[in-house]
């Protein structure tokens, strides 16, 4: 069922027990499991690796050119661009809050794990129990001040949303007519993350599914429901997202090239993590860098991308280091001929948010680069 949202307080009531019998011993606590060992920080890797892309080293604290593709090295010091922040005088885009609900959903009805562990005839694979589980799923549509009502408009599709951060930037960035007048739709994952998950599901499957649920029942409810419409140009349509979110953001634009032609990516997850396997792509998202880009004519796809020097790795097989994933991803996009623009993060772990804070605005207008409204 699709409800607009609201904001519920509850309040707890604690009852006061006068006890008639002689205080006991009090119960002794369960055992409890010994702690799990806390996961390893990743290294910080060095951008000047061999085998890893040519880059440009920019100075500390600045971003790269916005018309320029290729590669980039930012400086340590990562501090938010004036866009990210509430500006006088500029007009502010009206956010609807609203929810889904995953019994209503033809394509995913909703999953949760019950257990994974590495299978132990293949390492790259993991033995994965699952069940099914609905979930609710939070979303948000902003719509800018300068729309006009019912009128055709480009958007950007967020996942794991909401994200406030993306809507002030593009309060900014309209303002400054650096990117077109445009909606934006920041969907909520379906929970849980990775292999049997909804959200493992949603993000990590290599095909079109997800552009197709995106298509068929989250668009139709974000016309009727507040008054906006969506082009059907695929040059006005981007996508974007962190982690799985941004291997989800590439696979729509990949697997439904006549939906989405512009994608944007935080520490996008180019890695192992599909479940259930797939014939067709046995390495996940690693497929883009290994065989799909490589072996593929070039889409009209422009991307921009950015990882982290101590984003996520993971030495349990060859296809999980998050590095390497994106460098990989450079590599063969320059070798096809693709508008790209890769930034190498010093100083920045997985998904980093002050990297984010820094580039988001720099990025948003790179990918837009060239639209003009037919």
């Amino acid at each position: 069922m699709f409800r607009v949202s609201s904001i519920a307080i509850a309040i707890g009531l604690v009852g006061t027990a006068f006890a008639q019998d002689p205080p006991q011993p009090p119960a002794q606590p369960p055992a409890q499991a010994p702690a799990r060992a806390p996961r390893p920080a990743p290294p910080a890797r060095d951008p000047h690796t061999p085998g890893y892309v040519t880059a440009k080293e920019l100075p500390d604290g600045e971003n790269a050119p916005v018309k320029t593709d290729g590669n980039f090295i930012l400086g340590p010091t990562h501090n938010p661009a004036p866009e990210m922040t509430v500006q006088d005088g500029v007009p502010q885009g009206t956010i609807y809050n609203f929810t889904m609900e995953s019994t209503d959903s033809k394509i995913y009805p909703g999953i949760a794990r019950e257990g994974m562990k590495p299978d132990p005839t293949d390492p790259t694979k993991m033995v994965v129990a699952s069940h099914p589980a609905p979930y609710t799923r939070k979303l948000a549509v902003y719509v800018p001040k300068q729309y006009v009502p019912g009128t055709e408009a480009p958007f950007i599709i967020g996942a794991d949303g909401p994200d406030l951060g993306l809507f002030k930037a593009l309060d900014n960035l309209m303002a400054q007519k650096r990117v077109p007048v445009m909606i934006a739709i920041s969907i909520g994952n379906g929970s849980g993350d990775a292999q049997g998950s909804e959200r493992g599901l949603e993000y990590d499957t290599m095909s079109g599914l997800y552009a197709e649920w995106v298509e068929k029942e989250v668009l139709p409810v974000v016309e009727k429901n507040y008054n906006v419409k969506l082009t059907k140009d695929p040059d006005g349509r981007a996508t974007m997202g962190g982690s799985s979110g941004g291997s989800c953001a590439l696979i729509m634009a990949w697997y439904r090239p006549e939906l989405y032609h512009r994608v944007l990516t935080y520490s996008g997850t180019y890695v192992n993590q599909q479940w259930p396997a797939n014939a067709e792509t046995p390495h996940g998202a690693w497929e883009f860098h290994e065989n799909l880009i490589p072996k593929s004519a070039k889409k009209p796809i422009r991307i921009w991308m950015e990882v982290g020097d101590k984003d996520n790795l993971s030495t349990r097989d060859a296809y999980h280091d998050w590095v390497l994933a994106n460098e990989n991803m450079a590599r063969v996009l320059a070798e096809k001929g693709y508008h790209y623009q890769f930034v190498f993060a010093k100083n920045a772990g997985h998904t980093d948010r002050a990297t984010k804070a820094q580039t988001l605005p720099e990025a948003l207008e790179y990918i837009w680069q060239g639209y003009s409204k037919k």
